[in-house]
């Protein structure tokens, strides 16, 4: 006797039946649609049926047996980035330095990162720190402040070395900041202004013999031509009495001979003021009136 037949003899047999029959369906599809998984196009799903890799499925939609298939994890195959800082590492010279980087790594072959490594991303960070700490001790500070960019390329080789077997490559590293105890940056900043000060004297020195030699080529010139040294000389006495807006010259005694006086001794003078090297000498007029008055 079937089983229609069978629940057909009791009152309400053949809705029992249909009950049966419709839940069937339901759990069928339960099960069917509990294995449907959407993956993302930079992810990929690897699959473990009975504990055996069986593969990588996606991007899509995907299907898997449940209760059979298990997918451990889903791996992102785009660039990832990760923030990290190694507190107080010592470097060469044995100075207790912080510092803050930036981690850039993508996962370039997912069986290697499901396979080999657990928890990918924090094997990975631990990585980056360690061997943040091992470059800092083989680099004084002068050369971790001034060369951060050939320190942030060495590390990046020696992380990719040591995550390659994972299946992942180092993108790059960067180092964002470097900080020392507030003592030694006052060092640092007195260091830095002593240099400074040390150049500027430099450059005054360059100067100053740059001058010099100007100053004897124009003394050679003026060697050869005293009328020329004449005319430089009072355009510096119009300069300072114009310019500066005094109203006291002091003229040194030994000045150079500005002047001439034509006619002789007893001649008018004539030309430039009668200035010369002991003095003013006695205008040519207050000799002629001593005369007239004798």
């Amino acid at each position: 006797m079937s089983l229609e037949n069978f629940f057909g003899q009791f009152p309400g047999g053949e809705f029992f039946w249909g009950f049966v029959f419709v839940f069937a369906i339901i759990l069928i599809l339960i099960y069917v649609l509990s294995g449907i998984r959407i993956i993302k196009e930079w992810e990929r799903a690897p699959v473990l049926r009975l504990g055996r890799y069986l593969g990588l499925k996606g991007p899509g939609v995907i299907w898997i047996l449940p209760g059979i298939d298990k997918i451990p994890s889903i791996i992102s195959t785009r660039i990832q980035t990760y923030s990290f800082r190694s507190e107080q590492s010592l470097t060469r010279d044995n100075v207790p330095v912080s510092i803050d980087a930036v981690l850039f790594f993508r996962v370039i072959d997912v069986e290697k990162t499901i396979l080999e490594v657990e928890q990918y991303q924090s094997a990975t960070q631990w990585v980056a720190q360690t061997t943040l700490r091992e470059v800092t001790g083989q680099v004084e500070l002068d050369e971790l402040l001034a060369e951060r960019e050939k320190i942030a390329h060495h590390m990046q080789e020696l992380v990719d070395e040591k995550t390659e077997n994972w299946g992942i490559k180092i993108i790059s590293v960067e180092i964002r900041d470097v900080v020392v105890p507030g003592r030694l940056q006052e060092a640092i900043s007195r260091q830095a202004e002593a240099e400074r000060e040390r150049r500027a004297r430099i450059t005054l020195s360059q100067a100053e013999k740059e001058a010099a030699k100007g100053m004897i080529d124009a003394a050679n010139q003026y060697i050869d031509n005293p009328v020329a040294m004449e005319l430089r000389w009072i355009n510096l006495l119009f300069e300072a009495a114009t310019e500066g807006g005094a109203t006291i010259m002091l003229i040194p005694a030994n000045i150079p001979i500005a002047g001439f006086s034509g006619g002789g001794e007893g001649g008018s003078g004539s030309g430039l003021p009668p200035v010369g090297a002991y003095g003013i000498k006695p205008l040519p007029i207050k000799k002629k009136k001593e005369e007239t008055t004798d």
